[in-house]
């Protein structure tokens, strides 16, 4: 391995961060494409018995990263907050919601109850809001408390299926008597047009408490 190589790794090692329940690859601009390149992220995610935060902000996930990743996080029940935005750049679109689905899939089997999650920044579309839509409807996220979907392209379709996963997780986490209670909710610059936003303003109507920060733009 020449000596640069040697320098970029030493450097990309020193950036990541373990400790406190939170394991952080934020910010490295890692090409993140199969199994073999998810290698480090997996053993450091299997390392962390109290795994509570993991940032993978600012790296690209293709398909088969996401779910040697997700493997990792089947036996994660501590986990509660996801910080995954900027996280599919120069993905294909119809790769996203797979890849959603993977990581979606390992949280609801590890029984896991998420109260911040952070998907701001992917321009996923309404596609890939199906792909978190039965994680949102889950017993994983009737704790949820902080949900960013800022800069997403979910346009009106998007919201509409948002919504309905919202209502869904609602109706679902009152049944069980915790109903879901969101107090920050980060939508904009998102094409939702009156017909998004409406519908997410009705499902919002029977659960938000007064001390929500709500930013839902049309736009």
């Amino acid at each position: 391995m020449a000596s640069e190589d040697i320098a970029q790794l030493a450097d990309t090692l020193s950036r990541i961060r373990v400790g406190d329940g939170e394991l952080s690859y934020k910010g490295l601009g890692l090409k993140l494409d199969d199994a073999e390149s998810v290698a480090e992220l997996v053993r450091d995610i299997r390392r962390s018995s109290d795994l509570r935060a993991l940032r993978l902000e600012g790296n690209t996930v293709g398909v088969e990263a996401a779910q040697t990743i997700a493997k990792a996080l089947e036996n994660k029940e501590m986990l509660q907050r996801c910080y995954w935005s900027d996280m599919f750049t120069g993905r294909l679109r119809s790769e996203i919601p797979t890849a959603l689905m993977s990581l979606g899939g390992a949280i609801m089997s590890a029984g896991a109850r998420l109260t911040e999650l952070d998907l701001s920044d992917n321009a996923f579309g309404p596609d890939g809001v199906k792909g978190i839509e039965q994680l949102l409807k889950s017993a994983s996220c009737h704790s949820l408390k902080e949900l960013r979907l800022n800069n997403c392209g979910m346009g009106i379709g998007g919201g509409k299926i948002l919504a309905e996963a919202l209502t869904e997780g609602h109706r679902r986490s009152s049944a069980l008597g915790a109903p879901l209670r969101l107090r920050v909710f980060m939508a904009g610059r998102n094409r939702l047009e009156n017909e998004g936003a409406s519908a997410l303003a009705k499902a919002f109507k029977v659960q938000l408490p007064l001390n929500t920060a709500f930013l839902c733009s049309h736009n």
